[in-house]
């Protein structure tokens, strides 16, 4: 390996073109992703000694292979971007294979990847592909059990922007391998009129009418908190609606009212233990925050195989 400390520092040019496809397929920018790899590899070697524990303990030209694999039961996500991690650090000298599809369900045990190469790259590489599939495949995991907890209804899990600055993208991709649907991407790609917008406004209905008479063409969301305002948009018109932090008893009633006049999406402190149980009242959405901001990383790990 040659380059920055040591490592080959793939050029996004030089990258695989089918690890480009397959990132590009998945609705990710394979760009994007190739710049965020750099600059987390970047915090572990940020001068030119590069790994120096590797360095000093590793023969420039040993060569190994290390097995990815679950710890725990889940959901996998990101292992096309750990890939990008080792083909960032050791360039054509690093061979991946037995990679599982991202939004594969795994057990405690399953090998997940397999990635042979100079053994210094992949120590160097570890940590930050670890990085990386772990906590998206912990966002996969977390999406999965709501999925699964509301199975059989007709209630989709949404994500939110309540997201780690810099990686939206990435979560929201997991959230979709665990079996989510994404809400809105950006402040530009959907109106969401919440409460500070109606104090603003003057009122749920100014709110909303300001913001079809301003973007006629962006799909528009209101939050109401009570049966009143939800009355009033449904004669405005307004086809989504956030009901905020609504006991499950109002919010049965804010579907029977409704009577599919508009889709109807529940949000504010929902946990796991009531998912099934707000379904039931036949919203058509649950949007939970946590799905990012508080995930819990998945257990990943990966060993160097012991050479004969």
């Amino acid at each position: 390996m040659s380059g920055t400390a040591g490592i080959a520092a793939t050029p996004y040019a030089e990258l695989p073109a089918q690890m480009v496809d397959e990132l590009a397929a998945a609705g990710l920018d394979p760009e994007a992703v190739h710049a965020a790899v750099a600059a987390a590899l970047a915090e572990d070697l940020p001068g030119a000694l590069g790994d120096v524990t590797s360095v000093a303990t590793i023969s420039a030209d040993a060569r190994g292979t290390a097995v990815f694999a679950a710890r725990e039961p889940g959901v996998v996500a990101g292992l096309g971007i750990a890939a990008l991690v080792f083909a960032y650090v050791m360039g054509d000298e690093v061979v991946v294979s037995d990679r599982l599809p991202d939004g594969t369900r795994v057990v405690a045990g399953d090998a997940v990847m397999r990635v042979e190469g100079p053994v210094r790259g992949l120590l160097c590489a570890e940590r930050t592909a670890l990085n990386f599939a772990s906590h998206l495949s912990g966002v996969a995991t977390a999406t999965s059990h709501w999925v699964a907890a509301l199975e059989g209804t007709s209630a989709r899990v949404l994500d939110t922007r309540k997201t780690l600055p810099g990686w939206r993208a990435l979560q929201k991709y997991a959230v979709r391998c665990g079996g989510g649907v994404n809400h809105r991407f950006s402040l530009s790609d959907m109106a969401m009129v919440k409460d500070n917008h109606v104090i603003a406004a003057g009122g749920v209905v100014p709110a909303y009418d300001a913001v079809r008479a301003r973007f006629p063409e962006v799909p528009v969301e209101v939050e109401v908190t009570d049966l009143d305002q939800l009355r009033a948009l449904l004669a405005a018109g307004c086809d989504r609606i956030l009901l905020d932090n609504m006991d499950t008893a109002t919010m049965s009633e804010a579907v029977r009212i409704t009577a599919g006049r508009a889709s109807l999406e529940a949000s504010g402190g929902l946990t796991l233990g009531r998912a099934r149980e707000v379904a039931a009242t036949g919203v058509d959405f649950i949007s939970v925050g946590a799905l990012t901001h508080s995930v819990v990383v998945f257990d990943l790990g990966m060993d160097l195989q012991e050479t004969a």
